[in-house]
């Protein structure tokens, strides 16, 4: 299993991969934030809309691939405003039902904290659905739950799920420097 940055190129260049994981995941009930059913077409166009924040540095975005087939992904979201340049939103951690089990998803999540920390990102937060099996990966690799918010997002069958808040304190607490980011592409792959 390989593991790879990906620049703005690299989203356009796997479409249909990433696309097939989205579906994937939706299909296999996750809350990734689509309805089922979610189109293969649909999918890579959603794919091919992160492709200008991640060549603006908004957005880095890990792939991990396995004999070609892209099976699982995560993004960590940048802030661009001064005050908040020393956090990031873990956002869609996904593997595919084919490759759970194998530890992907942990490999994944430690792979985005540790590029966070080389940047000088001191905090991680994110947000899922209460009770699914991602939970206990996030409570499994240290994050502490903040709370839960009721029906805040809807699973992919329409039913409005409760989603529970976590964040995560990575690196040294003066950020590896003076703890302060000049960018947003400073996440390290």
């Amino acid at each position: 299993m390989i593991v790879d940055r990906v620049d703005a190129h690299g989203v356009t260049a796997l479409p249909d991969g990433l696309a097939g994981l989205l579906t994937d995941t939706v299909a296999g009930g996750a809350s990734v934030g689509f309805l089922a059913p979610l189109g293969h077409a649909e999918a890579a166009d959603w794919w091919r809309g992160r492709a200008a924040a991640v060549a603006a540095g908004r957005l880095a975005l890990w792939v991990a691939r396995e004999e070609g087939r892209v099976a699982g992904t995560v993004s960590l979201a940048l802030p661009d405003r001064p005050n908040s340049r020393h956090r990031a939103e873990l956002v869609k951690l996904m593997v595919s039902r084919e490759a759970r089990g194998r530890g992907l998803g942990r490999r994944l999540l430690t792979t985005a904290e540790e590029a966070a920390a080389a940047a000088g990102i001191t905090l991680l937060h994110l947000d899922t659905e209460t009770g699914s099996p991602a939970e206990h990966l996030y409570r499994s690799a240290g994050w502490t739950r903040a709370g839960t918010i009721p029906d805040y997002a809807t699973d992919p069958h329409g039913e409005p799920r409760p989603t529970t808040l976590y964040f995560k304190q990575v690196g040294g607490r003066d950020g590896g420097r003076d703890g302060r980011r000049t960018g947003t592409a400073a996440v390290a792959g």
